[in-house]
């Protein structure tokens, strides 16, 4: 009998030490008798965390409660200490954070196609803005993200960053399909669809920002278009809103060569320094594009805390030009990627941005060490989510964070065989690859298949509106 009690106790000491020294980072301390009834448990597959340290944990666990990520470890630690009614089986997948998608215009997935291989004032001036004029209103702009937000969600993007008209209807169906968006309602010094003058549309910002501040999933922000289309008074009280608010601004700046000398030959300086100038630029600042900064600009933009957002695809598309991203890299100006809108990408997939993000630029400089794959990857996530201030809550799988994350099939024969993660990921991965998607905490897509949006009446939409925007384009019949 004695005996008998002693190997116990050895036994309990052991067990108990081994758990008390573990790798697993918890949140709470438990036995494995007494383990935490939780929301969601992922076990098995290759955590790639993106954290600090950029650990990759093979054969890992996550444990999520209330939205949030309350353990991480191994797929061992996390069975012994937690249980759930959902579990996830991740064996022989990736689970990465969800991906950011740092500039878009999501609604105009309607308009894919519509108007291509044309440079920028000639696409927007006589094409898109026509459109807009003739066909965007509240259902537009619904049916639009719907259709834009299914295919991100398949994806694997996680969080978005949009800048459009009726943008409370934007808000309203991003969070029911409970994707994670910073929602920048559009002003202009022009008649847009939503408000005939800027004044009105100040309104509308104000009345949407209160309605929408606060909310789990809704970043609501205030999106002036650019310095070349918001006047320097309408700049500054945009800024003055933001300031009172908290809101984020979302705004295009150095986008084309034209751009820059339209800007340099109205105020007397680059877009960066005029903006700077005129007291704009600061940390609560989301700037799409960037091709053009001068070296100096890059010290404003690393000193201000705004946010930079480089979209390879479409500025390669409409021949803007290509941004010095490993200058700004360099410079540690967190740097996140979009896709703007799918009228000028055609598409809404992170994936290929990092692809195409990370070969561009070694084209670009002869150097094919610059944005290398881990850059790229870190630019989807946790830079990207530096960009849009997000970092404390998005980007990275790591205790305390929001419950974001995608977990990918790894069997393909792109993916085959696999020698480095962050290669695969960036250089073969493919948004069809996705297989799940939680976004704070909440399934929304399980095995291919959307939860929270019904993508064949999506497609059935979209495909009704597209004979809509061809007739409204029709010229009249001469008589």
């Amino acid at each position: 009998m004695f005996n008998y009690v002693k190997n116990f106790i050895v036994v309990f000491l052991f067990t108990f030490a081994f758990i008390s020294n573990s790798s697993l980072v918890s949140a709470e301390k438990n036995h494995p008798q007494n383990a935490t009834t939780v929301d969601h448990l992922i076990l098995g597959g290759t955590i790639v965390t993106m954290d600090p340290v950029n650990s990759i944990i093979e054969e890992g666990g996550v444990a999520i409660k209330q939205g949030r990520i309350i353990a991480i470890g191994s797929r061992t630690e996390i069975k012994n200490l937690y249980n759930s009614n959902n579990i996830i089986d991740a064996t022989d997948k990736v689970i990465l954070p969800g991906l950011i998608n740092g500039h878009a215009h999501t609604a105009m997935a309607l308009f894919r196609g519509l108007a291509d291989d044309l440079e920028l004032q000639n696409w927007l001036t006589n094409y898109i803005f026509p459109a807009e004029a003739r066909n965007v209103n509240e259902d537009f702009v619904r049916i639009g993200t719907r259709l834009g937000l299914a295919e991100m969600i398949k994806g694997g993007t996680t969080t978005f960053a949009d800048m459009y008209y009726f943008e409370d209807a934007v808000a309203e169906e991003t969070a029911k399909a409970g994707v994670r968006g910073v929602l920048g309602q559009g002003v202009m010094d022009f008649p847009a669809p939503d408000g005939k003058t800027f004044d009105e549309g100040m309104q509308i910002a104000e009345k949407y920002i209160e309605k929408w501040q606060g909310h789990d999933l809704i970043v609501p922000a205030i999106a002036p278009h650019s310095p070349y289309i918001v006047s320097k008074d309408h700049l500054i009280a945009v800024s003055e809103l933001s300031k009172q608010t908290g809101a984020p601004i979302l705004i295009h700046v150095s986008e084309t060569k034209q751009e820059v000398e339209r800007i340099e030959k109205e105020h007397g300086a680059s877009p960066v320094t005029y903006l700077k100038n005129i007291g704009f630029l600061n940390n609560q600042v989301i700037i799409a594009h960037m091709v053009f900064p001068k070296a100096e600009e890059i010290d404003i933009l690393k000193n201000s805390g705004a946010g930079v957002v480089h979209n390879p695809h479409s500025n390669m598309k409409l021949a803007s030009g290509i941004a010095p991203v490993p200058e700004m890299l360099l410079a540690d100006i967190p740097v996140g990627l979009g896709t703007d809108s799918a009228a000028s990408n055609n598409d809404l997939n992170i994936w290929d941005e990092m692809d195409m993000a990370a070969k561009l630029h070694k084209v670009a400089t002869g150097d094919p060490k610059a944005v290398t794959a881990k850059e790229a990857l870190e630019m989807a996530t946790i830079r990207g989510a530096r960009a849009l201030h997000l970092e404390r809550d998005i980007g990275s799988l790591e205790v305390g964070k929001k419950a974001d994350l995608i977990i990918l099939d790894m069997d393909a024969l792109h993916q085959t065989p696999c020698y480095n993660i962050y290669s695969n990921l960036v250089y073969a991965t493919k948004a069809s690859d996705v297989n799940t998607v939680v976004i704070n905490g909440v399934v929304v897509m399980r095995d291919h298949t959307l939860l929270t949006l019904n993508e064949e009446t999506i497609k059935e939409q979209a495909r009704s509106y597209r004979d809509i925007v061809k007739k409204s384009l029709e010229k009249p019949s001469e008589k």
